[in-house]
């Protein structure tokens, strides 16, 4: 979804955007203050320490945020700090293969007086491959605390802006007196996506964008070549200084790769004719279809970031019966199309590819329900796990200190109450990069009020929100009813388009024991965004974020009107 930015339409959506306020998530440390400075020993452990290979009542000694020691007879030093996990399972920190938490997107130039659409300044047509994505950075986002709560100790973020924004940068999750940064200018990421410019402006178009990716790469080598000849003989004219094309001089000689951002199989196609001409080391983000381009993968050598956001099978309840017979084929399609996309994991691991996984564009209350509808689908338990740890280290190029739970590696660490794929387990603590981020540990059954355990909590009813931001103080309703074995709802915010309130009926409502997530769409100015909200419940308050891709994650916080019951 391409999305200009507006600064008075973000304005008018900035009451609705930053009307919540989020709670801790039920967590102890959720700021991780407590940093491995001195020596803290895991006892008593099951140890994952990589997919399919594990240790019973093991003890881990973490110093100075590093494993220093893993096994079953090992001496706990007197001055350690111990932590009993007895009954838990610990597994290496999850590795983002490709991430936008915390980044935001540059302001657009200005046109200048003289602009030219069909030869537009490097800056206006989205192609700035000489930005890093750290000076849009922002460490303390929420969104970061959401992919940690989820296992994510490791990101290499992406830069926002057109068809080429500029270099990743690998980062740790970790605490806030650490810069984090483990590698800067790790890629150079590409989308086929126009800049903010609109339509008519060169290049608008996917075989634009191929044209002038083209045109650029074969002018770097001529650049780095007529660099190389100048400094070594004499007669020659001076190059001239050019960024855009010095930024594409570390891919030229193999030292970074080109992380592409693909959609579906044609794009696919045209990202490997590119890296095919040119030789380039290419990874595939976000992809979703590559049943059809198995082949084509191998032959280039591409690496694959699969997406972790899944579509949502809106047919699954549908009763076939009531359906005519016109309408029982297309539904039948429709069916068959979503079991591909879940088997496409499945379909990477029978092929020999192995891949990682990207969050861009998925939300983290779904992770865990996304991975194990891939397993139920074909995937195997073990390949899921390379791919959220060894092979997304290996692709990134810092197995030598992370993936693994091994002597002299980052003390990254999942620590869980179970099976990591099992539906019962909850992270019960998150260590990334020494600091310790604690974690209410309570069974999904639990609804957190100290009542039956086996009784989930009751949404239906009415839900008012208000929250004093930067824009002013705000609020609406969320009214909740039953349908069927599901849920449909409403919801009500201020009207970006002007005064008063608008409504947008609530997608994709789950509650997984006491997490409520939904979707809702809001149009304002020419742009339709999906909002993502996702929370926590205890009795009648909701407290939880909501999550706009293009303009980060803010918080939220609800409390049920009294006297509703069932509608």
């Amino acid at each position: 979804m391409n999305i200009r930015f507006n600064p008075k339409v973000f304005s008018s959506l900035l009451s609705l955007v930053l009307c919540f306020s989020i709670s801790a998530f039920a967590q102890s440390d959720p700021k991780g203050e407590r940093r491995v400075t001195g020596t803290y020993a895991l006892t008593n452990a099951t140890v994952i320490t990589s997919p399919g290979k594990s240790i019973s009542g093991a003890t881990i000694i973490i110093k100075n945020g590093l494993i220093e020691s893993i096994g079953n007879s090992i001496k706990i030093p007197v001055e350690a700090q111990i932590i009993d996990a007895d009954s838990l399972f610990i597994y290496p920190g999850f590795i983002d293969g490709a991430g936008n938490a915390g980044v935001s997107k540059p302001a657009d130039p200005e046109r200048p007086a003289n602009f030219d659409p069909s030869n537009p300044p490097d800056e206006i047509a989205g192609i700035t491959p000489w930005r890093n994505v750290l000076d849009h950075y922002d460490s303390k986002n929420n969104q970061i605390h959401d992919w940690r709560k989820v296992g994510f100790t490791i990101s290499q973020i992406i830069p926002e802006g057109g068809m080429l924004p500029g270099k990743t940068a690998i980062v740790t999750y970790g605490g806030k007196e650490s810069s984090n940064i483990l590698a800067q200018n790790s890629s150079l990421h590409a989308r086929f996506r126009s800049s903010g410019g609109g339509r008519g402006m060169y290049p608008g178009t996917q075989m634009g964008m191929m044209a002038k990716f083209r045109d650029l790469y074969k002018n770097a080598e001529l650049s780095i070549r007529h660099n190389t000849l100048f400094a070594s003989a004499s007669g020659v004219n001076r190059p001239e200084v050019n960024k855009t094309l010095e930024a594409f001089f570390p891919v030229l000689d193999k030292r970074i790769p080109i992380t592409f951002e693909v959609s579906n199989d044609l794009e696919i196609r045209r990202v490997l004719n590119l890296q095919k001409e040119n030789g380039f080391r290419l990874i595939l983000v976000n992809v979703s279809d590559v049943e059809h381009v198995i082949k084509e993968i191998k032959e280039a050598n591409a690496q694959v970031l699969l997406g972790l956001k899944l579509p949502n099978d809106k047919t699954a309840n549908t009763k076939m019966e009531d359906l005519s017979d016109d309408m029982k084929a297309r539904t039948q399609k429709i069916k068959e199309a979503y079991q591909k996309v879940l088997m496409q994991a499945s379909v990477l691991e029978s092929a020999d590819i192995p891949f990682g996984f990207t969050t861009i564009g998925s939300n983290p209350s779904d992770m865990n329900k996304n991975i194990r509808l891939m397993i139920e689908n074909g995937l195997s338990e073990e390949a899921a796990l390379a791919a959220l740890t060894t092979n997304t280290a290996s692709m990134l190029g810092i197995q030598r200190f992370a993936g693994t739970i091994e002597k002299g590696k980052l003390a990254n660490l999942v620590i869980m109450t179970g099976p990591i794929f099992s539906e019962e387990a909850v992270i019960k603590h998150v260590i990334a990069d020494g600091y310790i981020f604690d974690y209410e540990s309570k069974s999904k059954k639990d609804n957190g009020n100290g009542g039956d355990s086996g009784k989930a909590p009751n949404i239906v009813g009415v839900w008012e929100y208000t929250s004093d931001t930067p824009a002013g103080s705000s609020g609406g309703i969320m009214e909740i009813k039953k349908e069927g074995d599901g849920f449909k709802g409403v919801i009500s915010y201020d009207n970006p388009a002007g005064s008063g309130k608008a409504s947008s009926e609530m997608n994709n409502i789950t509650l997984s024991g006491s997490n409520l997530s939904f979707t809702f769409n809001v149009a304002a100015g020419g742009m339709a965004l999906e909002v993502s909200v996702n929370g926590d419940i205890n009795t009648d308050q909701f407290s939880g974020n909501m999550s706009l891709t293009e303009y980060g994650s803010f918080p939220l916080n609800a409390t049920k009107k009294p006297d509703q019951s069932n509608l």
